[in-house]
């Protein structure tokens, strides 16, 4: 369906009830739909051949816009179908209708959108070029790496414990019984007996 042309569709509808059905008339109502405001609006088939040609014309126009899409092919045929409508439009006294007129110009819309959406893409990649060129020309920074910090050295897993020390122990002090006080050699120091006499001052 990419390279199909769809408004070939709504041609084809009109072209078989032209030549098959030739008691089929487009201005004959098929329906009639009652508004919301109350009044009834007439829905003929020539009205249904142009709203599916809008349709159809929206639907090529989203294929058109892909990227990729709408080859040289799809253009020629775009402008196949406009050529042919037109020439119906002018040679044949049974298309000389309004409807068919709208159908036709829908057609040549799809061309001429086709081929303007094909020049917008062909535009964008030029125009985007010298700025890769620009891009890819300039130095790119160079950066040094930073030197990382020594990592410090491991501390020893385990430490040896130092050894124990053998603390002195004090021998209690032995406690003798209170008696008399230790008589000294000295005379005149004995113990309870006082100062020793202070020897006489010199005479002058």
């Amino acid at each position: 369906m990419v390279g199909f042309p769809l408004l070939l569709i709504p041609l084809t509808i009109y072209n078989i009830i032209v030549f098959l059905m030739p008691g089929v008339t487009l201005a004959e109502p098929l329906l009639t739909l009652t508004l919301m405001s109350g009044a009834e609006w007439p829905v003929t088939l020539s009205d249904i051949l142009l709203a599916l040609g809008i349709l159809l014309l929206l639907l090529e126009v989203m294929k058109g816009a892909r990227p990729g899409a709408k080859y040289l092919t799809d253009h020629l045929l775009s402008l196949i179908v406009f050529g042919a409508a037109g020439a119906e439009f002018l040679l044949w006294p049974k298309f000389g209708t309004s409807t068919y007129f709208l159908l036709s110009l829908l057609s040549l819309v799809d061309f001429l959108s086709g081929i303007a959406l094909r020049a917008r893409r062909g535009s964008v990649p030029v125009a985007a070029a010298p700025s890769r060129k620009q891009a890819s020309a300039a130095p790119e920074p160079q950066f040094e790496p930073v030197p990382e910090p020594a990592a410090p050295a491991a501390a020893p897993v385990a430490e040896t414990a130092p050894p124990d020390r053998v603390e002195p122990k004090m021998a209690p002090a032995e406690i003798t019984p209170a008696g008399p006080s230790p008589e000294v050699a000295s005379p005149g120091l004995q113990p309870g007996e006082g100062s020793p006499p202070s020897p006489e001052a010199p005479p002058r």
